[in-house]
């Protein structure tokens, strides 16, 4: 029987395949018994497991990032799509194929990584193009930057969604900077670049996907500037030159004021032209993919609309023909 992906999945199916689990929990309900909850993903996304009557050895049985075989229903809760489970156990080493639970493969990511490096080499701010190379020659920074996740849950939270994130938003700087002779070209792409660069020591992404303990309790605007500082010095260094300061300043603004409000978790609202635009394109790829992968991870296949999301205080309309996943 051919694999069933989350994103075509609908309510009342029956399920025996291999899934990566994430976010395992043992919990109790109201009568004190405990259940089991479990974050399910493949390659085109996740969704929630419950096992009743669990006990700490079902618990201990896995980690998180292993491979689990499940056996379960589908049936739809609050709006989302869950699977109600019966049995679980590790997947067998044969029973896995890798293809299944990669979003980007190694080609597609490495052609993100040279468009990067070709962007970022294009700009024509000598200490910028300097800073920008400090970062590109370093072996275990891209290494890292090309396998993080842009996101745990939201955004591009897969394996290179942090490259692919980064690639689209610098692309839509160069459309958009020549419409505005205004804002400084080379300063928006270099934060475009930057402005989530501290998601990599923020999330933890060896398998699955979580939270570093710097991530909890720093978090990755903070992080992001320290990486920037360092980079500065190395620039600095190499070009045996002092790197402007008002363009640092500019770069760390850039970087702490890109989530746009202060409820939003910047410590900072936009204070420049090049940072509110980056705040905005940021906003406009982030919540485009969002509603496109609600759209494909939608339970109520059967209809035009999707279900109503609490979160957005919204159904989605996808029309007749909803676009493919991407």
């Amino acid at each position: 029987m051919s694999r069933r992906f989350v994103n075509q999945l609908g309510e009342g199916e029956q399920i025996d395949q291999i899934f990566l689990a994430s976010e395992k929990q043992l919990r109790s309900n109201r009568n004190g018994n405990l259940y089991l909850q479990v974050r399910l993903a493949d390659r085109t996304g996740s969704l929630t497991g419950m096992l009743w009557n669990a006990n700490e050895k079902l618990y201990n049985s896995f980690e998180n990032g292993d491979y689990l075989r499940i056996v379960g229903a589908t049936q739809v809760y609050n709006g989302g799509l869950q699977v109600i489970l019966n049995r679980v156990e590790k997947g067998a080493a044969d029973q896995v194929d890798e293809a299944d639970f990669v979003t980007l493969n190694d080609r597609v990511v490495d052609e993100l990584a040279a468009r990067m490096a070709e962007m970022l080499r294009s700009v024509r701010d000598v200490h910028l193009r300097n800073l920008a190379e400090c970062f590109l020659i370093d072996e275990s920074f891209m290494a890292a930057f090309s396998r993080a996740p842009a996101g745990v849950k939201h955004h591009h939270a897969y394996h290179g969604g942090l490259l692919q994130h980064v690639v689209d938003l610098m692309e839509l700087s160069l459309v958009v900077a020549p419409r505005y002779p205004q804002i400084d070209a080379d300063l928006l792409l270099m934060g475009a670049f930057l402005h989530d660069v501290g998601k990599i020591e923020e999330l933890t992404f060896e398998r699955d996907l979580g939270y570093s303990d710097a991530g909890q309790l720093i978090g990755h605007l903070v992080i992001g500037v320290s990486i920037l500082d360092k980079k500065v010095a190395e620039a600095e260094s190499l070009a045996e030159e002092t790197f402007p300061e008002e363009t640092k300043l500019r770069l760390q603004h850039m970087i702490l004021s890109h989530n746009g409000l202060l409820e939003h978790g910047s410590p900072k609202v936009p204070m420049t032209m090049e940072a509110l635009t980056l705040h905005l394109l940021d906003t406009l790829d982030a919540k485009v993919h969002a509603f496109h992968r609600l759209i494909q991870e939608d339970s109520n296949t059967q209809s035009a609309w999707t279900t109503y999301f609490p979160a957005l205080q919204r159904k989605i309309f996808k029309g007749s023909s909803p676009p493919d996943a991407g």
